[in-house]
């Protein structure tokens, strides 16, 4: 078999077999075909997409390229929840105490941030102590014990995606359906749950910018996840606001306890509720109408915020900070961006706001970059809220008071302004299964 023939066979618009596919991944892998190859086919596969078969095909064997977590020693049903990104979205921080405090396994891992926003991991490292890295026995002992883990992606996971990923943002072959959802898959199938949820963002501050971009990606994906053998549902969401009004990342996590507490943003509220009983209702067959009341019971009793805690405790951290998040250490510089005129915010442009954010040290440029944890804004007024003259619209907050004029300036530019109120936009398009 030769790379060359795989090559011409997909350039030409044919289907590839399953053998021809291992072949490419498993050399590519190795360091067997060379980088200008594996490229050649990415774009072969970005204008010719692939069918079903191929796409499952392709997602197993970037699985099976490294290292596969063994959950089989942890008994009940396990579920795994997987956002493809956004501003301001701390759920995982949400919806995994949640499920666990409803009976779910959740061993979970999460990544650290790129670019504008903030990993899952990083938001945990801003709670003092915490360990996102553990040995294997401690992480699954710790899973049967309170039912709950949330590290950061370690060993030997998926290698072929870690590869083919980083060829495919410099050779423009990023935006490809069959390669990104092998790609968000492959993590997953590696990560061992029974059960997978997916959050798949759509908007300006998300990578599929329109809902039937999503819900292509989404159908792609849950095929994969059930052909795989694995229970897959995907929640379709909105990502043209930032999500609640915390963005940075110890100012997440506070957010995401006041929602534990019963509070919190509206939209981050219903999107944590809805996403945590699809993940219940994955687990064990409940109607989604009765798997909603159960979530909504385990956060007016507090167990899922004690859950939170306890899993603080156990990964190192100062659980102290769960029941009083008032106590987080706090940025040396604030400062309100006042409106300059009056009116109803028609738009935001999500991303801009993820940048603004970063530009105050709360999100990296380059994976060796360090994070201001502290660092980031709280939203005074978000699309649809009007404004008057003068008011705050955000509040900055940085250790460095020089990188305020640059973020001040992004976060206006982000925001279009109107004489009269848009229509509200929708949370949740669909639920795919």
């Amino acid at each position: 078999m030769r790379m060359y023939d795989i090559i011409q066979k997909k350039r030409n618009g044919n289907e590839l077999t399953k053998e021809e596919i291992n072949f490419f991944i498993e050399g590519y892998t190795k360091g067997e075909i060379p980088d200008y190859q594996a490229s050649a086919l990415c774009m072969a596969i970005y204008f010719n997409g692939m069918t079903s078969d191929e796409t499952v095909a392709l997602t197993l064997a970037m699985a099976h390229s490294g290292d596969m977590m063994d959950l089989s020693s942890i008994p009940g049903e396990t579920v795994d929840k997987h956002s493809t990104g956004g501003v301001g979205d701390k759920t995982t921080l949400i919806v995994a105490p949640i499920a666990a405090a409803l009976g779910c396994k959740v061993a979970k891992m999460s990544g650290r941030g790129l670019g504008h926003t903030g990993g899952t991991v990083d938001k945990l490292e801003s709670i003092p102590g915490f360990k996102v890295e553990l040995p294997p026995d401690f992480f699954f002992a710790q899973v049967n014990a309170i039912g709950l883990s949330v590290i950061g992606q370690s060993g030997n996971l998926t290698p072929a995606d870690k590869k083919l990923y980083a060829l495919r943002d410099v050779t423009a072959t990023v935006e490809s359906i069959p390669l990104i959802a092998s790609s968000i898959i492959s993590k997953k199938l590696a990560g061992g749950s029974k059960n997978i949820v997916l959050d798949v963002k759509c908007g300006s501050g998300a990578f599929m910018k329109t809902p039937e971009a999503a819900r292509e990606l989404a159908k792609v994906m849950v095929d994969i996840g059930n052909k795989a053998g694995r229970k897959t549902t995907a929640v379709i969401t909105n990502m043209d606001i930032p999500l609640g009004k915390y963005i940075g990342n110890s100012l997440e996590v506070i957010e995401a306890i006041e929602v534990l507490n019963g509070g919190g943003c509206k939209d981050l509220r219903e999107l944590c509720i809805v996403l945590a009983a699809t993940m219940y209702s994955s687990c064990f067959g409940a109607s989604y109408e009765d798997s909603r009341a159960k979530v909504i019971e385990v956060i007016e009793n507090g167990e899922a915020l004690n859950k939170l805690a306890e899993m603080v405790k156990a990964q190192g951290g100062d659980k102290g900070l769960i029941f009083h998040p008032e106590n987080f250490e706090k940025s040396r510089y604030s400062y309100e961006i006042k409106a300059k005129t009056s009116g109803y915010i028609e738009k935001m442009d999500t991303e801009k706001i993820g940048i603004s954010s970063s530009l105050l040290g709360a999100g990296r440029e380059k994976k060796e970059d360090s994070i201001d944890y502290k660092a980031g804004i709280i939203l005074g007024k978000k699309t649809g809220d009007y404004v008057t003259e003068g008011e705050t619209l955000a509040t900055l907050f940085t250790d460095k008071e020089e990188r305020i004029e640059k973020s001040e300036k992004t976060f206006l530019e982000a925001l279009t302004f109107s004489d009269i109120k848009p229509k509200e936009e929708i949370l949740v398009y669909e639920i795919i299964k």
